[in-house]
């Protein structure tokens, strides 16, 4: 219940950011007494679908935190905090990159990795992971979160949501101006777009979203094995993040907040909509890729 009420309470929030924003460029009257103004409506577009997705992206850690629950491990309580910290530090270190902050959470078996910039993010492990997996897997799945923060997945999912999301703002409001339009040919009323724009647009902005999400789902997919490879190269052999992947398939995973569901270990199921390939796959990439490759 509370992963839902942030998840609402967020998006109203941008929503109202994005809206003020848009007043004040004036880009929200791309509807004029002329017709549509296509350079002022590509500008409402990009505002609205960056902005949301950059907004996402810089309250990404705080919201990850109060959603998941996670404790941020200040200073280490006990032996395997202290080796968590550690590891981390290592790996962050061999990619090169800033330490993250380091965190745990309660729940099942998962683990995700957030934050707008590579050198201040957030990595976090359930504690469901920690007791079902050996040190050396955990090393490996920690790995693959220090690969997605490396490998700039966060900024680079941003960039892709945000183009997306113009692109379904934008073409939604030109069909549906074009629907509008054609409903009331022969029509000497001139008060503005009619029922058929609002009905056009809104039916619109659903399924050009759900188009729009299975193309940044299938780019997600991909990153995942970029990640398992960065994973074996920052450990320096594959084995490790196979058998990680393995123990992981055997496991009921944790949901995430939704926010954060991109970078997890493992994800949803649902092969289009899905941000993570089937661990057989991501297994079988592994064993079959090339010295030089991982």
């Amino acid at each position: 219940m509370k992963r839902i009420v942030l998840f609402v309470l967020t998006n109203l929030a941008v929503v109202v950011v994005l809206g003020i924003v848009a007043s004040l460029l004036g880009v929200n009257r791309y509807l004029t007494p002329q017709g549509l103004n296509l350079g002022m409506l590509l500008g409402f577009a990009a505002v609205i679908g960056f902005g949301g997705a950059i907004i996402s992206l810089l309250i990404s850690k705080p919201v990850a935190k109060w959603s998941s629950g996670v404790r941020v491990i200040n200073e280490p309580q006990n032996a395997d905090e202290a080796w968590i910290v550690e590891t981390v530090r290592k790996l962050a270190n061999t990619a090169g990159i800033g330490m993250p902050e380091v965190g745990i959470f309660e729940g099942a078996p998962n683990a995700f990795a957030t934050g707008a910039f590579k050198n201040s993010a957030l990595v976090a492990v359930s504690t469901g992971l920690l007791q079902g997996m050996t040190r050396e897997e955990i090393e490996a799945v920690l790995g693959h979160e220090i690969a997605h923060v490396a490998n700039g997945d966060m900024v680079t999912m941003t960039l892709i949501q945000g183009v997306m999301n113009t692109f379904v703002v934008f073409l939604s409001r030109v069909i549906g101006y074009a629907v509008d339009s054609f409903l009331r040919r022969g029509s000497d009323s001139n008060s503005g777009p009619g029922i058929g724009y609002y009905i056009s647009t809104i039916v619109l902005d659903i399924v050009l979203g759900f188009a729009a999400a299975i193309v940044v789902a299938w780019f997600s997919r991909h990153r995942e094995f970029r990640a398992d490879a960065g994973a074996a190269q920052l450990m320096g052999r594959k084995q490790p993040m196979i058998n990680a992947l393995a123990r992981l398939g055997g496991m009921v995973p944790g949901e995430l907040p939704k926010s954060v569901q991109a970078f997890g270990i493992t994800g949803g199921i649902g092969k289009l909509f899905s941000t993570h390939p089937p661990i057989e796959e991501r297994i079988a990439a592994l064993q079959n890729a090339q010295p030089g490759q991982v």
